[in-house]
């Protein structure tokens, strides 16, 4: 009786399937110059799920306007939890549109591929491996949809905004997590792991030949096991596929003068607030890929499409390696061996090496604007193959020693929330202790004047580190860094780390004065501070000799010598985050 239910199934879904007209996307029935709405989509996904038992259509979680955030499961069994996928030993993959939903090509690629795959046009494609498929991320962006979105862009017709409605870049909010999109993100991510993360853009910037360009983080981000597996299995893989569908690919890269190839081609480590760099650092692979904004809209999906049945051919292929070097990278992310290692944060592309490639550009000549009077770049048609230097080789130029365990006090509720949301595991401590401890001290702060990403950076500041006796209150939180998202904690919490949460403002608090000494109060101690402290004497008249600003501002003076008395706030400027290096230390904390 199964066999013949089953059966039905497939007739049922073949006969469905079999009336193109009906199972055309909305892009495909424009002729591919159009992309759907939000409510389109998801009819198209209601009707996939319904069609075929293989599809399984979700909402992840809810948009800052209440919008849901629709999700596509694709199973060969119809199974639609990852215990049970996991169970019948297939990987999980997760690709990504329209996080920027004006970069809409994903959308239409996925939309056809996940038909396809239904109809069978790929046999065997799905043996080994599942898809998650968010169609639209930036829902509310998305719904902001007109033909003037993208100025630099060639087609759809109409197409959705960038950012969300709070004005938010969600492609810069993977680490802080401010917005309710992201938060839902992450709660998907942690609860299905997936072992390939795929994000779909469109680029701005230069013309060129390349309808397509990719990314990954290939330069010290991820564990070396699965950086070798990225570059040598998967990349020279799929580059060799693309050339043989007629697209052939290059990294994603920029110029070392903005707009001008010759200038030379440059890459470098990218922050972990972007997508495919937060994945790596969670040891698993992101790919990134690029559609060129100038190329026709149907080439750009087509593009994609073939990108992403290819990545799928080879996941599909390789999906025991690719398990296998996850669970060793895990594995050894949460090992002593990790943390002995001098731990980058911050990378810098050598200026003076470089390899001369070949690079299929467009023709252009440099103009002298009537407008600015400056220079720019006017690209024609004939194409251009440029025998250029590509700067791809970088170096760490700020790197830390991970600690065995970080401590952050019970008071700082959201650094510790937002931890939690990354799928950091947390021990409380039980009662007050006072603790040995490794942190750090701050000086000379200074923010960025303008917000970004609705925040006042930190974008420079000093800091010394320090050994203190701290009193860790009852309910503060323990970090155990024997877990495999370490990286990421410590991208969080190290304040030199590129995108910390220092960086974002999460403890801006501690650079602010809260007692201050009326003036006349200090001008009677002045005398007898600077009769007993030779050195302070000449410490003081050094900084006024140095310091113009200070030198002419009293209450800056009289600020100072305050901050010479036993009165001052002795906590002020202190990192409230602590580090322990000591195992036996960090054990009982944690009730080892």
């Amino acid at each position: 009786m199964k066999m013949i239910v089953s059966l039905y199934i497939v007739l049922f879904s073949l006969s469905v399937f079999s009336q193109d007209t009906v199972w055309s996307t909305f892009y495909e029935k424009s002729g591919g110059q159009e992309t759907p709405r939000y409510a389109q989509t998801v009819e198209f996904c209601e009707r996939l799920a319904k069609a075929s038992r293989w599809i399984t259509f979700t909402s992840f979680g809810k948009s800052a306007r209440g919008r849901d955030l629709p999700l596509l499961i694709m199973d060969k069994d119809g199974l639609a939890n990852p215990g049970a996928i996991r169970a019948a030993g297939r990987i999980i993959l997760l690709i990504q549109a329209c996080i920027h939903p004006g970069e809409c090509e994903g959308k239409d690629a996925g939309l056809m591929l996940m038909r396809d795959l239904i109809l069978k046009k790929y046999p065997g494609l799905l043996d080994h491996i599942s898809i998650l498929f968010i169609p639209i991320f930036n829902v509310d962006g998305h719904e902001r949809f007109g033909a003037y979105n993208r100025i630099n862009q060639n087609g759809p017709k109409e197409m959705g905004w960038r950012v969300n409605a709070n004005n938010l870049n969600l492609n810069r909010d993977y680490l802080k997590a401010d917005t309710p999109e992201m938060q839902y993100w992450l709660a998907l991510f942690n609860r299905w792991m997936p072992d390939f993360f795929i994000d779909t853009h469109t680029t701005d910037g230069a013309d060129y030949q390349y309808i397509l360009t990719y990314w990954m983080e290939l330069d010290g981000d991820m564990e070396a096991g699965l950086t070798s597996w990225s570059q040598h299995v998967f990349l020279d893989t799929l580059i060799k596929m693309m050339e043989k569908s007629g697209f052939p690919v290059f990294p994603y890269v920029g110029f070392r003068n903005w707009e001008d190839p010759k200038s030379g081609l440059v890459t470098s480590v990218s922050p972990p607030m972007l997508s495919e760099v937060y994945t790596s650092l969670r040891n698993r692979p992101g790919l990134l890929i690029e559609t060129h904004m100038l190329k026709p809209y149907d080439q750009r999906v087509r593009s994609t499409y073939e990108c992403l049945k290819h990545s799928l051919t080879i996941l599909n292929k390789e999906y025991k390696t690719l398990y296998n070097n996850i669970v060793r990278a895990d594995k050894l992310t949460a090992s002593k061996e990790f943390r002995k290692i001098d731990f980058p944060l911050q990378y810098k592309t050598v200026e003076n090496d470089s390899t001369m490639i070949d690079f299929l550009g467009i023709e252009y000549q440099r103009v002298r604007s009537e407008i600015t009077g400056e220079y720019w770049y006017q690209y024609g048609t004939k194409k251009e193959t440029y025998h250029l230097p590509y700067f791809n080789k970088v170096k760490p130029v700020v790197i830390t020693k991970i600690p065995e365990a970080y401590i952050i006090p019970v008071e700082w509720k959201e650094v510790i929330d937002r931890l939690e949301m990354h799928g950091v595991k947390i021990h409380r401590s039980l009662k007050d202790t006072m603790v040995r401890v490794s942190s750090y001290k701050f000086s000379n702060p200074k923010w960025q004047s303008n917000p970004y990403e609705g925040r006042h950076p930190l974008t420079n500041f000093e800091l010394q580190e320090i050994t203190e006796d701290r009193l860790i209150p009852s309910g503060s939180a323990v970090i155990d860094m024997n877990q495999p998202g370490a990286r990421i904690i410590v991208h969080i919490l190290e304040p030199n780390g590129n995108g910390s949460y220092l960086y974002w403002g999460f403890f801006d608090p501690v650079f602010e004065q809260k007692e201050y000494a009326e003036n006349y109060v200090i001008e009677d101690m002045a005398q007898k501070i600077f009769a007993n402290h030779s050195l302070l004497n000449a410490e003081f008249r050094k900084k006024k000799s140095t310091d113009t600003v200070f030198a002419k501002s009293p209450d800056l003076i009289l600020n100072w010598l305050y901050s010479q008395t036993p009165y001052w706030d002795s906590r002020k400027d202190v990192y409230p985050v602590s580090k322990i290096f000591d195992p036996e230390v960090a054990g009982k904390l944690l009730g080892k």
